[in-house]
């Protein structure tokens, strides 16, 4: 299956971008913790350059604990300054703060040698469909000030949501990029929801995430649906289907339903904690 998803209004928003990038101090980076590379927008990096950087591993409760170490170790190596968040309960928000100041600090030194005095801050809000911008930006700022919906693609124009003296930030639409080099990045973006499901073959997408979380995390299938683990994906999702009795008339399996299950309980975190990128 080719995982492809690059919808009209994406263009028009990354010429936009190209053209607000100018008007910011900070990049804020949303990444899901889950694969922190694969959800990384690579034209991010390049419309970037000179500009501070922050990334926020989002969704961290989902990912595993060890891994989100490694990644937070990973970007920092790199040059970037890193935060474990999770926007929906909040968790990690109230270090930012600190942390935009710390990397804006030369341009807010520039400023103070200019006469130029509590000037906020101005952050551009990054990331890919689905990621958790707008969660990250009420949640960040108390109120419901971008619109949420956890289907890819629902922030369509710009705003700018000032947040407190020292901080105002631009929300942008999620961007993907027009082509994904490697299909194993699509594959993982489907697999975390960052591509609509109407879109894919979920029986297939289904079958990869049973090979995934059996090779990396041996014996959580079988805790979570009483299956043998096996190089068979097949024979996984079948014992899958029988463990949540995915049925159709006439009594044979339903893998479709099955998949989906399989699906949407990695996706919310009921299968454990877990991560499929090593840094």
């Amino acid at each position: 299956m080719n995982y492809q998803w690059y919808p009209g209004h994406m263009t028009k928003a990354k010429r936009q971008m190209q053209e607000d990038i100018k008007l910011i101090d900070l990049i804020i980076e949303l990444v899901d913790a889950r694969i922190p590379v694969s959800s990384r927008n690579p034209d991010i990096d390049e419309l970037g350059k000179n500009k501070a950087r922050l990334i926020l591993l989002n969704k961290s409760d989902l990912a595993d604990e060890r891994r989100n170490t490694e990644w937070m170790e990973y970007f920092e190596g790199k040059g970037f300054h890193a935060v474990k968040v999770n926007s929906r309960s909040g968790a990690g928000l109230k270090s930012i703060q600190g942390i935009v100041q710390e990397a804006c600090k030369e341009k807010i030194e520039r400023d103070r040698r200019r006469g130029i005095l509590n000037r906020p801050v101005r952050a551009m809000v990054v990331g890919i469909p689905n990621v958790g911008k707008s969660t990250f930006i009420n949640s960040y700022a108390g109120r419901a000030c971008a619109k949420t919906g956890n289907k890819p693609g629902v922030t369509k124009g710009k705003q700018w949501i000032r947040l407190n003296k020292g901080l105002e930030l631009l929300d942008t639409p999620g961007i993907l990029w027009p082509k994904f080099e490697d299909q194993s990045v699509g594959l993982k973006l489907a697999m975390i929801g960052s591509i609509k499901d109407e879109i894919l073959n979920t029986e297939e997408l289904a079958l990869e995430l049973l090979k995934k979380l059996a090779a990396d995390y041996p014996g959580i299938l079988a805790q979570r649906y009483e299956i043998e683990e096996s190089s068979d994906s097949v024979k996984m999702l079948e014992g899958v289907a029988e463990n949540r009795r995915c049925l159709l008339r006439g009594g044979s399996l339903d893998y479709a339903k099955a998949a989906q299950i399989l699906l949407d309980e990695f996706r919310s975190g009921k299968i454990g904690r877990i991560t499929l990128e090593r840094p």
